[in-house]
């Protein structure tokens, strides 16, 4: 399987940590190329952002409009019909990226895997299966796919591993209770999950990346 192409951007040389950072349905790698610039990681050391594209599909709920995408949409329930062969087919081309990440000499305990939207749920889906620790999984306004799979299919490796998890209160697209119920799912299982909740629609505010700023030089702390 060929790599998905990405966007790289190394804040300094030799870098001492990763972020994989997964953008949601219908953007590219750029969405989130801002976020590199506005986050102060200095303490942890020089960081490799890498942000992928998801491959170009026809999209059911969207009239089969091609756009990049994870996996499909089939409908407004994101739990009864869900794409699980799209699902599976990124969960390897992402599962290739750390891997990657790994064959370069980043070790995966320098690892966090990110995204928003679909690609929250591609951060859960392969973060939580990943046979190697990683220092993070954060999930930004989604959700936790192939939810009842979770449990016989995770990795006992991650199962210590924090999740930072953030949802706007007025989001219409990926309704508040989608993420509670993802949260505490999560917890069920035993995972130390991060909860915050903020005044937004489906996106990304300051007070939360400021949130996420703080957590991340928590995770990627050297000794």
């Amino acid at each position: 399987m060929s790599l998905l192409d990405t966007i790289e951007i190394e804040t300094a040389p030799n870098p001492t940590a990763t972020v994989i950072l997964l953008h949601g349905l219908g953007a590219d790698g750029n969405d989130f190329v801002p976020i590199a610039s506005e986050l102060q990681l200095q303490p942890v050391g020089p960081v490799r952002f890498v942000f992928p594209h998801a491959p170009v599909m026809p999209v059911t709920i969207n009239n089969g409009y091609r756009m990049r995408a994870w996996y499909d949409i089939l409908g407004t329930d994101l739990v009864k019909r869900e794409d699980e062969a799209g699902l599976r087919a990124s969960l390897a081309a992402v599962e290739a990226l750390l891997v990657r990440e790994q064959q370069r000499g980043m070790p995966a305990g320098r690892i966090v895997l990110a995204g928003f939207s679909q690609g929250c749920a591609m951060a859960l889906l392969a973060g939580l299966r990943h046979r190697e620790r990683l220092a993070g999984i954060v999930g930004l306004s989604g959700y936790l796919p192939l939810a009842a799979t979770t449990a016989a299919e995770r990795s006992q490796a991650n199962a210590l591993t924090p999740i930072f998890l953030g949802h706007g209160v007025h989001d219409n697209v990926v309704v508040l209770q989608r993420g509670l119920d993802s949260c505490e799912a999560l917890r069920g299982l035993g995972y130390d999950v991060s909860w915050h909740t903020y005044p937004m629609a489906h996106s990304v505010c300051l007070e939360e990346i400021q949130d996420l700023n703080a957590w991340l030089l928590k995770v990627l702390a050297r000794p």
